[in-house]
């Protein structure tokens, strides 16, 4: 149990210090925010529970395929907020979007045999 909260307090404290870090400098943020922390911190986790090298692969592998439909959020959500909506209209629309693109890019791997 210890283990899981240490996992958890990590995790969010890292969320926590790059949101903290972008109030004061976007670029920073956004440096601190690009870089796969969560991604590598899963990868971490996941090897310390299972010693799994096969799992952390796979892992990797599907965070490959999966990072290019995330980029549809960063794509759309400045057009958006540049276009005028509010906020929370756009980050709602570009979840969506995100959501949408992720369903195509899983479709799209399954047409082409590739399994996440």
């Amino acid at each position: 149990m210890i283990y899981t909260i240490t996992k958890v307090a990590i995790t969010t404290i890292l969320i926590v210090a790059i949101s903290e870090v972008a109030k004061r400098s976007s670029l920073a943020g956004a440096l601190l925010a690009s870089i796969p922390l969560i991604s590598v911190l899963a990868m971490i986790w996941l090897y310390v529970d299972t010693k799994d090298i096969e799992k952390v692969s796979n892992l990797a592998t599907s965070v490959f395929w999966l990072v290019l439909p995330s980029l549809v959020l960063f794509i759309a959500l400045p057009l958006l907020l540049k276009q005028g909506l509010h906020f929370y209209i756009s980050l709602a629309l570009s979840i969506g979007m995100t959501i949408a693109a992720y369903w195509l890019m899983v479709v799209t791997l399954n047409y082409y045999g590739i399994k996440l």
